[in-house]
């Protein structure tokens, strides 16, 4: 059983926690994620790790809340338990020659891009940072990216907050602007990420992915989160919870990511609905 230290909304749908465990707390590298269990019959569900803190054992997640688990999770208080917090899993993202990088973050996927973003700046990197969300109401970490950026750049689709239009706005003008980095590495809503693959391409800037599709055993067994890459001509399987979550955006199949991830859209709602029920009926 795993301890929640502490819990911090940030904003209605997303909740930030930290649970106690050492083991995990003293090996993760940012870009690695955790698998955990609520309870014992609970559903296996990926979260990255956003955090860590060794000399207290404490591990950071932030969650959105979109489905079954997650809203279990999220009815879990300070000083409860969870059932199991494995990890590290998956490759630690590479920071191996790279002194310019753009970090380009969406939604949730800001909570996976913070400590990679600070990661590099604490390597004395030169960190351009960009941020991106629907409206102010869902604005998360903008001081934490702040903090771990030399530049930062704040989206909004409806301009209530910082820049009106989407992440790839502020990137295609510094590209188009003869800005040079040696990497943009993206994290976010797949539709978003392909996007930024997309503008990338034409000044020919290498661009990692962050990939988090449907897992369960976060081992390469069941084969649930796998991948369609396009290498030198040649259509190639990889798996996101052993081979990345990190992969080179210019051979990922996007398309096919995005209907995988759809197919169980229904089922995860209906499960949802039926949680959100049972917590109404308790209350009752």
């Amino acid at each position: 059983m795993y301890k929640i230290l502490s819990k911090k909304p940030l904003n209605p749908t997303v909740t930030q926690m930290e649970i106690l465990a050492p083991l995990v707390a003293n090996k993760a590298r940012p870009g690695q994620f955790i698998i955990l269990r609520v309870d014992e019959e609970g559903e296996r569900i990926p979260l990255t790790v956003a955090g860590t803190n060794k000399e207290t054992g404490a591990v950071k997640i932030i969650f959105q809340i979109v489905g079954a688990t997650t809203e279990k999770l999220n009815h879990k208080e300070e000083g409860e338990y969870i059932q199991d917090f494995v990890g590290p899993l998956g490759e630690a993202t590479k920071t191996e020659g790279i002194r310019k990088v753009c970090i380009v973050g969406g939604g949730v996927g800001c909570a996976i891009a913070m400590p990679v973003a600070q990661e590099f700046y604490r390597l004395g990197c030169d960190v351009t940072s960009i941020i991106g969300f629907r409206n102010k109401d869902i604005l998360i970490l903008e001081d934490e990216f702040k903090e771990c950026s030399d530049r930062l750049f704040v989206m909004t689709d409806d301009g209530s907050y910082g820049r009106h239009g989407n992440v790839t706005v502020p990137l295609k003008e510094m590209l188009e602007n003869g800005e040079k980095f040696d990497e943009i590495i993206t994290i976010g809503p797949l539709i978003m990420m392909k996007f930024v693959v997309l503008t990338a391409k034409p000044f020919e800037v290498p661009v990692t992915v962050s990939m988090n599709p449907i897992m369960i055993d976060g081992t390469g067994m069941c084969g649930c989160c796998r991948l369609s890459l396009n290498q030198d001509g040649k259509r190639v399987t990889k798996f996101a919870c052993v081979d990345g979550p990190d992969f080179n955006g210019y051979e990922v199949d996007f398309d096919e990511a995005m209907s995988r991830n759809r197919m169980y859209m229904d089922f995860e709602r209906k499960a949802h609905e039926d949680t959100c029920n049972l917590f109404k009926k308790e209350v009752a």
